[in-house]
């Protein structure tokens, strides 16, 4: 008997811009446009309202400005998406404990077991109506035996609707489907499968195995022969840790001065060390990204001899890297992640005694900052221009 369709896939809908219409009412049933504002910004996100004109994620702004000359046009506010998608995860925890965060506005529920009697279309329905009652967001859900046909099926139930693939029609449902919606086809990818005729997921289902490693590689290959056949989903995974965490920033204008670049790391290490510690990870890599007028993008990383939480560290290390990097002509993004994360807990010390006692100093007063703006808003505290640096 084929599994049951316990799998949920729920992706909040228009998540910046929803969170904006729920803080100014009068913003509801208007074109609201979150993103960045300046001349080079880009949409991240558009309300349905201001989809109708053109407008999504991804657009650049200037477009979408020309687009939709009537729209409202708001800058994120990342404190407050992030607090509406605790909200959301804390009402989904309360049904399994198998959910596996993908953003701040999507996640994978596994319900087998989650609820007597009910059946995940049915306890899909609730988690919606509980969303919509305790949170005012509205949310997409498909309800499968996979997480893939699950993700596709919220993709075509939005907005605002529920889809239920039932066992034994997945391939059904993935057939007519173009072959861009299965995970890791990419516009170069879909040129290698259009040469053997492939254009849609039924299609890709004629091509034999090796003829997909051929054309696209071993893994590749393998994976596309597996998705297209509904095989080979991974599970729903709780405890999903993350790979990597960073910020950056495209400028208004390309700088090439190395103080004000210095200023803008120190300021993104702030808030990334913060993250790094409410999430109970520390960092072993430290990644710079800039970017040149012409879109040529490079990194430069260092590898801690400790792993690090504290924004003092991320800084340095990203002002260090900054001293290799050619400022002619100025530099249009600017970008610090902390990459190869390890649990804090798993990271002891081990420098000498002086050493240690001065950074765990430092450690306590980054954490004090952390507790105070937790309690009295993020305005609470705030350090002196250079703060940052050892």
């Amino acid at each position: 008997m084929p599994d049951a369709a316990a799998i949920l896939h729920v992706d909040l809908d228009a998540f910046y811009a929803s969170v904006e219409q729920r803080a100014d009412p009068s913003l509801r049933g208007r074109p609201v446009i979150v993103g960045g504002l300046g001349p080079r910004g880009v949409v991240a996100a558009a309300s349905y309202e201001a989809r109708r004109y053109g407008v999504h994620s991804a657009t650049p702004m200037a477009r979408a400005r020309r687009a939709c000359p009537d729209g409202v046009f708001l800058a994120p506010r990342f404190d407050a998406y992030r607090e509406a998608s605790a909200d959301v995860m804390t009402i989904l925890r309360a049904v399994t404990p198998l959910v596996e965060p993908i953003s701040l506005d999507e996640a994978f529920l596994d319900t087998r077991g989650a609820g007597r009697h009910r059946t995940g279309a049915e306890i899909a329905a609730a988690v919606r109506a509980r969303i919509r009652a305790e949170t005012l967001l509205t949310a997409s859900v498909g309800v499968a035996t996979t997480k893939l046909v699950a993700k596709l099926a919220s993709d075509l139930a939005k907005p605002d609707g529920l889809l239920v693939v039932e066992p034994g029609t997945e391939g059904a449902f993935l057939a007519p489907l173009d072959v861009t919606r299965l995970w890791g086809v990419g516009p170069a990818t879909r040129r290698r499968l259009e040469r053997l005729g492939v254009r849609t997921v039924a299609d890709l289902t004629t091509i034999p195995l090796d003829a997909l490693q051929r054309t696209l590689g071993r893994a590749s290959g393998a994976q596309l022969y597996a998705l297209a056949r509904n095989q080979g989903d991974r599970s729903v995974v709780p405890s999903r840790a993350a790979k990597s965490l960073g910020h950056e920033e495209t400028f208004a204008t390309d700088v090439a001065d190395r103080a004000q670049l210095e200023r803008a790391l120190d300021g993104f290490a702030e808030p990334l060390a913060t993250r790094l510690r409410e999430v109970g990870v520390a960092a072993r890599t430290v990644v710079l990204k800039v970017r040149y007028r012409d879109f040529r993008t490079i990194t430069r990383s260092r590898t801690l001899p400790e792993p690090t939480d504290l924004a003092a560290d991320l800084a340095g290390v990203g002002r260090e890297l900054l001293r290799g990097v050619d400022l002619r002509g100025g530099l249009r993004l600017l970008g610090l992640s902390a990459q190869q994360l390890v649990p804090a807990a798993d990271t002891p010390p081990r420098l000498p005694l002086d050493r240690a006692t001065a950074r765990g100093a430092r450690g306590d007063l980054e954490r004090a900052v952390d507790d105070a703006r937790r309690r009295f808003g993020d305005d609470a505290v705030t350090r002196a221009p250079g703060a940052a640096r050892r």
